[in-house]
Protein backbone atom coordinates (compact mmCIF):
# COMPACT_ATOMS: atom_id res chain seq x y z
CA UNK A 1 0.00 0.00 0.00
CA UNK A 2 3.04 2.41 1.13
CA UNK A 3 4.54 1.95 -2.40
CA UNK A 4 1.44 3.03 -4.32
CA UNK A 5 0.17 6.12 -2.69
CA UNK A 6 4.32 7.08 -2.95
CA UNK A 7 3.58 6.33 -6.62
CA UNK A 8 0.93 8.56 -6.72
CA UNK A 9 2.16 11.27 -4.72
CA UNK A 10 5.41 10.92 -7.00
CA UNK A 11 3.36 11.80 -10.52
CA UNK A 12 1.47 14.79 -8.67
CA UNK A 13 4.60 16.15 -7.38
CA UNK A 14 6.10 15.72 -10.68
CA UNK A 15 3.89 16.76 -12.71
CA UNK A 16 3.27 20.20 -10.68
CA UNK A 17 6.67 20.58 -10.73
CA UNK A 18 7.13 20.78 -14.33
CA UNK A 19 3.55 23.00 -14.66
CA UNK A 20 4.99 25.01 -11.91
CA UNK A 21 8.04 25.46 -13.86
CA UNK A 22 6.13 26.62 -16.56
CA UNK A 23 4.24 28.72 -14.95
CA UNK A 24 7.52 30.80 -13.40
CA UNK A 25 10.31 30.11 -15.94
CA UNK A 26 8.59 29.74 -19.06
CA UNK A 27 10.05 27.23 -21.52
CA UNK A 28 13.22 27.41 -19.39
CA UNK A 29 11.72 25.68 -16.37
CA UNK A 30 10.49 23.12 -18.78
CA UNK A 31 14.11 22.62 -20.30
CA UNK A 32 15.60 21.86 -16.53
CA UNK A 33 12.60 19.55 -15.55
CA UNK A 34 14.50 17.86 -18.69
CA UNK A 35 17.75 17.96 -17.61
CA UNK A 36 16.34 17.05 -13.97
CA UNK A 37 13.99 13.87 -15.27
CA UNK A 38 16.65 12.31 -17.70
CA UNK A 39 19.51 11.99 -14.75
CA UNK A 40 16.99 10.79 -12.19
CA UNK A 41 15.05 8.59 -14.23
CA UNK A 42 18.15 6.56 -15.50
CA UNK A 43 18.52 6.08 -11.52
CA UNK A 44 15.35 5.30 -10.41
CA UNK A 45 15.03 2.95 -13.11
CA UNK A 46 17.78 0.73 -11.01
CA UNK A 47 15.66 0.09 -8.41
CA UNK A 48 12.56 -2.56 -8.65
CA UNK A 49 9.35 -2.37 -7.16
CA UNK A 50 5.97 -3.42 -6.62
CA UNK A 51 2.66 -1.01 -6.88
CA UNK A 52 -0.57 -1.74 -7.50
CA UNK A 53 0.12 -5.47 -7.99
CA UNK A 54 3.00 -5.45 -10.88
CA UNK A 55 6.72 -5.66 -10.96
CA UNK A 56 8.41 -2.71 -12.14
CA UNK A 57 10.96 0.13 -12.30
CA UNK A 58 10.59 2.99 -10.15
CA UNK A 59 11.89 5.53 -13.17
CA UNK A 60 8.71 5.17 -14.61
CA UNK A 61 6.97 8.18 -13.83
CA UNK A 62 9.82 10.19 -14.16
CA UNK A 63 10.63 9.78 -17.72
CA UNK A 64 6.41 10.08 -18.27
CA UNK A 65 7.66 13.94 -17.34
CA UNK A 66 9.55 14.16 -19.89
CA UNK A 67 6.24 13.12 -22.49
CA UNK A 68 4.76 15.64 -20.88
CA UNK A 69 7.36 18.20 -21.43
CA UNK A 70 7.37 17.83 -25.11
CA UNK A 71 3.48 17.47 -25.17
CA UNK A 72 3.16 21.38 -22.91
CA UNK A 73 6.04 22.66 -25.20
CA UNK A 74 4.58 21.40 -28.53
CA UNK A 75 1.43 22.80 -27.83
CA UNK A 76 2.46 26.15 -26.26
CA UNK A 77 5.77 26.84 -27.63
CA UNK A 78 5.70 24.81 -31.16
CA UNK A 79 7.65 21.78 -32.66
CA UNK A 80 10.86 23.53 -32.85
CA UNK A 81 11.24 24.05 -28.85
CA UNK A 82 10.11 20.72 -27.84
CA UNK A 83 12.56 19.06 -30.48
CA UNK A 84 14.89 21.22 -28.48
CA UNK A 85 13.80 19.38 -25.01
CA UNK A 86 14.59 16.28 -26.72
CA UNK A 87 17.96 17.03 -27.55
CA UNK A 88 18.66 18.48 -24.61
CA UNK A 89 17.93 15.18 -22.66
CA UNK A 90 20.65 13.52 -24.94
CA UNK A 91 22.95 16.32 -24.49
CA UNK A 92 22.50 15.29 -20.61
CA UNK A 93 22.53 11.71 -21.04
CA UNK A 94 26.11 11.51 -22.80
CA UNK A 95 27.27 14.27 -20.18
CA UNK A 96 25.93 12.51 -17.26
CA UNK A 97 27.49 9.13 -18.76
CA UNK A 98 30.99 10.52 -18.99
CA UNK A 99 30.95 12.22 -15.83
CA UNK A 100 30.11 9.22 -13.47
CA UNK A 101 32.21 7.12 -15.23
CA UNK A 102 35.50 9.46 -14.53
CA UNK A 103 34.54 8.79 -10.78
CA UNK A 104 34.98 4.91 -10.94
CA UNK A 105 39.20 5.99 -12.28
CA UNK A 106 39.97 7.66 -8.97
CA UNK A 107 41.58 5.99 -6.30
CA UNK A 108 39.92 6.80 -3.00
CA UNK A 109 42.08 7.36 0.29
CA UNK A 110 42.27 5.21 2.78
CA UNK A 111 38.91 7.08 4.80
CA UNK A 112 36.56 7.24 2.11
CA UNK A 113 33.23 5.15 2.43
CA UNK A 114 30.90 6.35 -0.47
CA UNK A 115 33.24 4.45 -3.75
CA UNK A 116 31.85 1.05 -2.97
CA UNK A 117 28.06 2.39 -3.31
CA UNK A 118 29.28 4.49 -5.84
CA UNK A 119 30.70 1.80 -7.83
CA UNK A 120 27.55 -0.65 -7.40
CA UNK A 121 25.14 2.09 -9.00
CA UNK A 122 27.28 3.55 -11.68
CA UNK A 123 29.24 0.27 -12.96
CA UNK A 124 25.13 -0.84 -14.11
CA UNK A 125 24.60 3.10 -14.87
CA UNK A 126 26.36 3.30 -18.87
CA UNK A 127 23.94 0.36 -20.51
CA UNK A 128 21.44 1.46 -18.65
CA UNK A 129 22.15 5.08 -19.63
CA UNK A 130 22.83 4.27 -23.47
CA UNK A 131 19.88 1.94 -23.73
CA UNK A 132 18.06 5.22 -22.57
CA UNK A 133 19.61 7.58 -24.61
CA UNK A 134 18.86 5.75 -27.91
CA UNK A 135 15.32 4.95 -26.85
CA UNK A 136 14.57 8.34 -25.29
CA UNK A 137 15.75 9.93 -28.86
CA UNK A 138 13.63 8.17 -30.71
CA UNK A 139 10.35 7.55 -28.70
CA UNK A 140 10.74 11.80 -28.01
CA UNK A 141 11.77 12.16 -31.50
CA UNK A 142 8.54 10.23 -32.74
CA UNK A 143 5.83 11.51 -30.04
CA UNK A 144 7.16 15.24 -31.15
CA UNK A 145 6.33 14.32 -34.84
CA UNK A 146 2.91 12.08 -34.18
CA UNK A 147 1.79 15.43 -31.79
CA UNK A 148 1.79 17.48 -34.99
CA UNK A 149 0.38 15.03 -37.42
CA UNK A 150 -2.63 14.55 -34.95
CA UNK A 151 -2.90 18.18 -34.89
CA UNK A 152 -2.79 18.70 -37.96
CA UNK A 153 -5.37 15.94 -38.99
CA UNK A 154 -7.72 17.36 -35.86
CA UNK A 155 -7.69 20.86 -36.89
CA UNK A 156 -8.39 19.99 -40.83
CA UNK A 157 -11.26 17.65 -40.63
CA UNK A 158 -12.66 20.31 -37.28
CA UNK A 159 -11.49 23.25 -38.88
CA UNK A 160 -10.58 24.76 -34.97
CA UNK A 161 -6.42 24.85 -34.21
CA UNK A 162 -7.29 24.28 -30.48
CA UNK A 163 -9.84 21.64 -29.72
CA UNK A 164 -8.73 18.11 -29.54
CA UNK A 165 -6.02 18.74 -27.17
CA UNK A 166 -6.45 15.60 -25.35
CA UNK A 167 -6.27 13.41 -28.76
CA UNK A 168 -2.57 15.24 -29.84
CA UNK A 169 -1.68 14.54 -26.16
CA UNK A 170 -2.72 11.09 -25.77
CA UNK A 171 -2.65 9.65 -29.24
CA UNK A 172 0.67 10.87 -29.52
CA UNK A 173 2.17 9.54 -26.17
CA UNK A 174 0.34 6.61 -26.24
CA UNK A 175 1.70 5.06 -29.45
CA UNK A 176 5.11 6.49 -28.95
CA UNK A 177 5.25 5.10 -25.31
CA UNK A 178 4.68 1.54 -27.03
CA UNK A 179 8.12 1.98 -28.69
CA UNK A 180 9.78 3.53 -26.10
CA UNK A 181 8.41 0.65 -23.55
CA UNK A 182 9.71 -2.27 -25.93
CA UNK A 183 12.79 -0.96 -26.20
CA UNK A 184 14.51 0.58 -22.82
CA UNK A 185 12.56 -2.96 -21.75
CA UNK A 186 15.20 -4.96 -23.69
CA UNK A 187 18.03 -2.78 -24.26
CA UNK A 188 18.51 -1.95 -20.61
CA UNK A 189 17.43 -5.80 -19.47
CA UNK A 190 18.50 -8.46 -21.72
CA UNK A 191 20.15 -10.86 -19.74
CA UNK A 192 19.54 -8.91 -16.72
CA UNK A 193 16.18 -10.82 -15.85
CA UNK A 194 14.63 -14.08 -17.44
CA UNK A 195 11.89 -13.78 -20.45
CA UNK A 196 9.48 -13.60 -17.77
CA UNK A 197 10.28 -10.92 -15.97
CA UNK A 198 10.88 -8.67 -18.94
CA UNK A 199 7.60 -9.06 -20.12
CA UNK A 200 6.19 -8.59 -16.53
CA UNK A 201 8.71 -5.18 -16.71
CA UNK A 202 7.50 -4.19 -20.49
CA UNK A 203 3.62 -5.08 -19.47
CA UNK A 204 3.67 -2.86 -16.01
CA UNK A 205 5.60 -0.04 -17.59
CA UNK A 206 3.34 0.61 -20.46
CA UNK A 207 0.44 0.44 -18.25
CA UNK A 208 1.66 2.98 -15.86
CA UNK A 209 2.59 5.19 -18.90
CA UNK A 210 -1.06 5.07 -19.84
CA UNK A 211 -1.96 5.63 -16.20
CA UNK A 212 0.61 8.70 -16.55
CA UNK A 213 -0.33 9.73 -20.02
CA UNK A 214 -4.18 9.93 -19.26
CA UNK A 215 -2.98 11.73 -15.68
CA UNK A 216 -1.14 14.08 -17.69
CA UNK A 217 -4.02 15.73 -20.15
CA UNK A 218 -5.17 17.86 -17.43
CA UNK A 219 -1.74 19.89 -17.05
CA UNK A 220 -1.23 20.19 -20.88
CA UNK A 221 -4.76 21.95 -21.01
CA UNK A 222 -3.32 23.85 -17.50
CA UNK A 223 -0.27 25.01 -19.09
CA UNK A 224 -2.28 25.89 -22.51
CA UNK A 225 -4.18 28.52 -20.00
CA UNK A 226 -0.67 29.60 -18.48
CA UNK A 227 0.36 30.46 -21.86
CA UNK A 228 -3.33 32.03 -22.72
CA UNK A 229 -2.89 34.03 -19.99
CA UNK A 230 0.63 35.48 -20.56
CA UNK A 231 -0.25 36.17 -24.11
CA UNK A 232 -2.77 38.34 -22.62
CA UNK A 233 -0.96 39.96 -19.96
CA UNK A 234 1.92 40.40 -22.91
CA UNK A 235 -1.07 42.17 -25.58
CA UNK A 236 -2.64 44.42 -22.71
CA UNK A 237 1.01 45.32 -21.79
CA UNK A 238 1.85 46.49 -25.59
CA UNK A 239 -1.62 48.02 -26.09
Amino acid sequence: MINNLLLIGSLLFIFGGALFAYNFFGKAGLYAVTVIATITANIEALIMIRAFGMEQTLGNVFFAVTFLVTDILSETEGKKEANKAVWIGVFTSVFFICMTQSWMLYTPSESDWVMPSITAVFSNTPRMMISSLVVYAISQLIDVQLYHLWWRFTEKHFGDKRRFLWVRNNGSTLISQILNTALFTIFAFWGTYEIGTLFSIMISSYVIYIVTSLCDTPFVYLARLIKDRKDRKLTSIAH
